[in-house]
Parts: structure tokens; sequence; C-alpha cells
């Protein structure tokens, strides 16, 4: 890193599945297996195009791709239901988190979640994870009127850090994710777990690491 590319970030937005927690493989499963049971075709190409998505436009997803007549309540809640059951078996972290937030914790950054998760289900997953008491500040997809690929989580998450958004870093997997960092203006940082985004989002990436220990070189100590 150049002198003239120097960036000192006063926080750090975290998204949740798939960057912090091993929660996306699982889920595509559920998807695919709730289809199964109720006998209409949910394939593994509609789940990943759900990833980063929220509520009402993971219901969209599921309409334009399955027909209007998809019974879509049904299927959440035995999506859901399906949820439950697997992450009740534990949940993973990602390779290089607990080495990031320790690093993190150090430097005593502020540090915030970011999910379109709402939020009981988010607490829910992180306690489960063994990470909930490293965050005390959190935006849920059900705190904002819009999810992601809007700016709106971001923005909450800035602004409950007390921060200016131009002065922290987001980390995302999916585009949904990358798009509303770009859109909010905060610079982001990708680690790709299932997804590889289309190259017009990568183009907006400010750094990219294979591990999130790597992204421990983005701050130092003043």
């Amino acid at each position: 890193m150049t002198p003239n590319q120097i960036f000192r970030p006063a926080a750090a937005i975290f998204d949740m599945d798939g960057l912090m927690l091993d929660t996306e493989r699982p889920m595509l499963n559920a998807w695919i297996i709730a289809g199964q049971k109720m006998k209409w075709p949910v394939t593994k190409e509609i789940a990943l195009k759900s990833i980063g998505l929220v509520g009402e436009d993971i219901r969209k997803l599921c309409l334009n791709e399955l027909g209007s007549n998809f019974p879509y309540d049904e299927f959440d809640i035995l999506l859901h239901k399906l949820f439950d059951e697997e992450f009740a078996k534990g949940i993973g972290l990602k390779p290089g988190l607990t080495e990031l937030l320790d690093h993190l914790e150090k430097l005593h950054m502020p540090i915030a979640v970011a999910t379109s998760t709402n939020r009981n289900f988010a607490v829910t997953k992180l306690k489960i994870a063994g990470i909930a008491n490293r965050f005390e500040i959190m935006a849920c997809g059900d705190e904002v009127a819009n999810g992601k690929p809007a700016p709106d989580i971001f923005l909450l998450a800035a602004k409950r850090l007390k921060q200016n958004p131009g002065q922290c870093i987001g980390f995302e997997d999916s585009a949904a994710g990358l798009r509303g960092l770009h859109a909010a203006g905060i610079k982001s940082v990708f680690v790709k777990d299932l997804i590889e985004p289309p190259d017009e989002v990568l183009k907006t990436v400010w750094r990219r690491y294979v591990d999130l220990s790597e992204a421990k070189e983005l701050f130092v100590p003043i």
C-alpha cells in the first residue's frame, strides 16, 4: 500500500451470514429441502440469488422465478423451521474472523454488524456461534425501510457507531451487500464465500481478501 493509498478507518462494519458465520451453505440446503417437501422446483440457483436480500425482496425473487401462484408464505415458514433445526446443531466461524476481531479489540476499534436478518434471529445466530458479546452495535433487516442493495442498513450502522460513513470500512461477501456499501459511501472489503459478484460490482470494491485475517493490515496503531 503506497502512502497516497493510506486510509485510517474510524470503525468497521461487518455483514453476518457468509462473511462472519458459515451459514450460507446450510441455508442453501434448507431452500432445496423446503422446495422438495412442498414439491416445488426450488433450485440452488434460485437460493443463491437470495443471498444478501431481505424479506420482501426474497418474496419478489421467488414469485418471479417460480410464478405468482407460488405459496411463498407457507414456504417461508417451512424454510425458517429448517433454518432453526440446522443452526441448533451449531454455527461455524469463517476463517480468520477471530484473529481479525482480536486485532480490532486491541486497537479499541468500534465495530458493528449490518445484516439483512431480523434482529432476534441475528442475535440468536451470533450467540450460537459464540460471538454475540463481540458486538454491542447492530443494524438489522427489520430496522430499515429498504434492505441491501440499498444503503440503509450500512448508514444505520454508521449512525449507531457515531461515525461518518466515509470514515468506515465495510466487510461483505455478497453482491447486494457490496452494492449497498458503495451506495452508502463506505469503503468495501470483499471476502468471497459462495458467489463471485459481477464485474461491475467488483469494480466498486476497495480491497479484496481470501481470509478475514488478511484485513488486519488495514487497521494499524496510530
